[in-house]
């Protein structure tokens, strides 16, 4: 196989790699978000502690997401 083949449907690959993360993210951030509404109604009174544990699960998902679209942005310009 030629390398010159792989190279040139690398750009391709990383494109999709960086879309597949945005979507992995959006779909994990959705689901955090929901399951975290539905908590907070069927208990009201947890609302602050619900609040800060979904924040800080949606940071790290929306940090792996950064991250992973960094590493395809990286794998293009190689």
């Amino acid at each position: 196989m030629d390398l010159s083949i792989l190279l040139e449907g690398q750009a391709g690959l990383a494109a999709i790699g960086a879309g597949l993360a945005a979507i992995g993210a959006g779909i994990g951030v959705g689901k955090i978000g929901g399951n975290a509404v539905e908590a907070m109604a069927r208990q009201p009174e947890s609302i602050g502690d619900l609040r800060t544990s979904m924040i800080i699960a949606a940071a790290l998902v929306e940090g792996v997401a950064l991250f992973a679209v960094i590493v395809c942005l990286m794998a293009l310009s190689a």
